[in-house]
């Protein structure tokens, strides 16, 4: 039986990182994040954890504190938003190129400039193509249930890549909400205990790790980061199932809410989903079959999966919370138009960007989004594809 509790998200994630109880965790202090390894290091201090918490200078320091942890066989996590994320990126390529994997917290946070604290998905799409799997979090509740399942998932043998679990700043990170906690005990036996099969410290195997990697192997390597991310779209189902048997609550690669049978539909991410539930399901009273597909799973992208999950569809609209600035869409959308035609999906479908630097979405937006897919299966037509959503002087 679960524990009920209100927890903020970043208490939420905080307390799973207790549970898990990583060898190390390293961090440094930025809004909307700091709460999280600030909570953390209180659990230490307490004598909770027997973690190794390490109060670096930086960012870059902070992940480069993971990945020496990680190489020397030690469990490591961290957590970090926005321009901390930014700081890291270096080391995140490296993290990921040298397979090891850690886990990391990302409260999304707009990446400067203009210098700005609130939400958007800028840091996380920066990192996009950077080798580490990307969980997306509706609720308080799914980034606790995240990070529970992130190191079954990233240490698997036929993994090894760094994992984050992404949550919206300050709209769930700060907010309060219900969620249920799993005991103690039952985390443990769940998440295991980590033994990797190459590590620094093993006296018994020298080894380098990060190494010159010039042109005899280097493009083996990543063909091998490849196939470790093709393989994670399985490891991720089977982690999800065994969750489930533990907890009931049930996670896939998306989420496909009133989806059956509608004719249009939103696809999002993040704490947009619950405001869009709200509206599909105000639009259903009134007799328009919307529907919503929400994305966990972003890295790796369940290209084949989200194609036949929308085929059915008249039209679609795709919601990024930032803006490639490529003039063709943002990343979901680019991402999402290519599986539906490499997997021979036509479907009319729009992009809209949204919610840039904290910018409110209400639902008064979302249901003009589905006001203007009603339009287009009715004139079956597109007069423009790429659009943006609130900002003023455009609509």
């Amino acid at each position: 039986m679960g524990i009920r509790e209100r927890l903020s998200g970043n208490e939420a994630s905080a307390i799973a990182m207790k549970q898990i109880n990583p060898d190390v965790v390293a961090a440094f202090p930025i809004t909307p994040s700091t709460e999280i390894p600030q909570y953390f290091s209180s659990f230490v201090s307490n004598g909770l954890v027997d973690t190794e918490f390490v109060a670096v200078e930086s960012e870059h320091s902070a992940m480069s504190a993971c990945i020496g942890a990680e190489a020397a066989g030690a469990r490591a996590m961290t957590a970090t938003s926005s321009n901390g994320l930014s700081f890291m990126w270096e080391m995140i390529y490296i993290a990921s190129s040298s397979r090891l994997p850690i886990v990391m917290s990302l409260v999304n946070r707009a990446v400067s400039g203009p210098l700005n604290i609130h939400n958007d998905h800028s840091d996380a799409m920066g990192v996009r193509d950077a080798g580490w799997i990307m969980l997306f979090s509706e609720n308080n509740q799914e980034a606790y249930d995240n990070l529970i399942m992130a190191h079954r998932i990233a240490e698997h043998k036929d993994v090894l890549l760094p994992l984050m679990v992404c949550q919206d700043g300050f709209i769930t990170s700060h907010s309060i909400e219900n969620i249920e906690l799993i005991e103690d005990e039952k985390v443990k036996d769940f998440v295991g205990t980590y033994h990797p099969e190459h590590y620094l410290l093993n006296d018994k195997e020298p080894i380098s790790v990060g190494p010159m990697d010039l042109q005899a192997f280097l493009a083996e390597h990543k063909y091998q980061q490849a196939v470790a991310m093709r393989n994670a779209k399985k490891v991720i189902l089977d982690v999800a199932a065994d969750f489930e048997k533990m907890t009931g609550r049930k996670y896939s690669f998306f989420e496909e809410y009133r989806l059956e049978d509608a004719d249009i539909a939103i696809v999002c991410m993040n704490s947009t989903a619950g405001t869009t539930k709200d509206v599909v399901d105000s639009l259903r009273e009134k007799g328009i079959k919307a529907g919503l597909l929400k994305v966990r799973v972003f890295r790796p992208f369940p290209a084949e999966e989200i194609a036949k999950a929308l085929s059915g569809l008249k039209a679609i609209a795709v919601l990024d919370k930032a803006d490639s600035l490529n003039a063709a869409g943002g990343a979901l959308f680019t991402d999402l138009t290519s599986a539906m035609y490499t997997n021979s999906v036509s479907v009319p479908t729009l992009s809209y960007i949204y919610g840039i630097g904290g910018r409110d979405t209400t639902s008064k937006d979302i249901e003009s989004v589905y006001t203007d897919l009603q339009e287009v299966v009715k004139s079956n037509h597109i007069e423009n594809p790429y659009r943006h959503l609130g900002v003023r002087g455009l609509n």
